[in-house]
């Protein structure tokens, strides 16, 4: 049976320190909720376009914001069909991670299926989710140097179901999901089941592991961003585990995690303005509009919003309306008001 072989090190319990404390402002933040769209958004923008990016996608940020919009985009058919199909993996990583389908296992139809997804008019039909029968070899997309050979074609169903039978056997309160993640990341790209889309594969793969152990973080994550940003770091730290040792992969998937979830963490906390608030609230969750939020953002980059910031921020709303929004996030006590008539000036509490 599968045995992952690694140590934990000092600086992996420091990196799931900083997960867990990213973890906890981000699910308690009072003002969350209104922007947890936003942030949901952002994220699979970021997903897409970097886990595709790592994998020699020539599509830039913007233009695979816009495809994923239904934009037009002048670009290779193939680049635009690889972000359809990771969104779409995404939305499949949604519905499977609610755990009606397989039962919050990750099943071999799971794997299979999110490989379909991933090469939909990319490769012949009948090659989506089915095993490879050939030897192959697995290349950085970027310098070509050939990063590790995955085990004989005739060892990956076997492989597959050891490491799947492992998998669905270990708890969270067996391991943390981030280790989890991080193990289930690096073995599917090991056995490397399929002929390409193994990297993408892989990838949603560990952020299912996370989904079902309800370490979802409301989704607002992508680790994708960390790999692509420095690809051959990414490939050194996957080869670093060529004999079985996972130890230095783990430091830098958590380092990874942590880097990300810290980053939105000191975002959520500055749109959260403070602990007093939270406490002014009860505690309370708070939700606002989609203009509301506008507003706030607009605080939150000039120091304050006056009657002269209106039509800047909301040419085509009338300003009885903005004041009503205003009036609203005072009531909240988000918000205080300087001054009187056409000179007054909102600012955060």
């Amino acid at each position: 049976m599968y045995i992952p072989k690694f140590t934990i090190t000092n600086k992996i319990l420091r990196n799931i320190g900083l997960i867990e404390a990213g973890r906890e402002v981000i699910l308690n933040a009072p003002l969350v909720p209104a922007y947890e769209k936003k942030f949901r958004e952002e994220a699979i923008v970021r997903t897409v376009h970097h886990g595709t990016h790592i994998e020699g996608n020539e599509l830039n940020l913007t233009e695979a914001e816009r495809v994923l919009k239904g934009q037009p985009v002048v670009a290779r058919d193939r680049d635009i069909q690889e972000v359809i199909n990771y969104r779409n993996v995404l939305n499949y990583l949604d519905y499977v991670g609610q755990g009606e389908i397989s039962k919050g296992r990750i099943t071999e139809e799971v794997v299979k299926k999110i490989h379909t997804l991933t090469v939909e008019k990319l490769m012949q039909p009948e090659a989506g989710g089915s095993f490879r029968k050939t030897q192959v070899v697995v290349k950085n997309s970027k310098t070509g140097e050939i990063t590790f050979r995955p085990p004989p074609a005739i060892e990956v169903p076997y492989q597959i179901s050891d490491f799947l039978e492992w998998l669905n056997k270990t708890s969270k309160d067996d391991m943390h999901p981030v280790l989890k993640a991080g193990i289930t990341h690096y073995e599917l790209v090991r056995i490397h089941p399929f002929i390409d889309g193994n990297g993408r594969m892989a990838r949603a793969a560990a952020t299912l592991v996370l989904f079902f152990d309800d370490y979802d973080i409301r989704k607002f994550f992508s680790l994708e961003e960390y790999y692509d940003r420095d690809a051959a770091h990414y490939y050194d730290s996957l080869r670093s585990a060529a004999q079985g040792e996972l130890t230095t992969w783990l430091e830098y998937f958590t380092e990874g995690l942590a880097i990300e979830l810290s980053r939105i963490k000191e975002k959520v906390q500055k749109l959260s303005t403070d602990l007093q608030l939270k406490q002014k609230l009860g505690g309370q969750q708070v939700f606002l509009t989609e203009r509301q939020i506008s507003i706030m953002e607009y605080i939150q980059r000039v120091g304050f919003l006056n009657n002269q910031g209106f039509e800047d921020l909301f040419p085509k709303i009338s300003e009885d309306t903005i004041l009503r929004d205003l009036k609203d996030l005072m009531g909240k006590g988000i918000i205080k008001k300087e001054g009187k008539t056409k000179a007054s000036r909102y600012m955060l509490r």
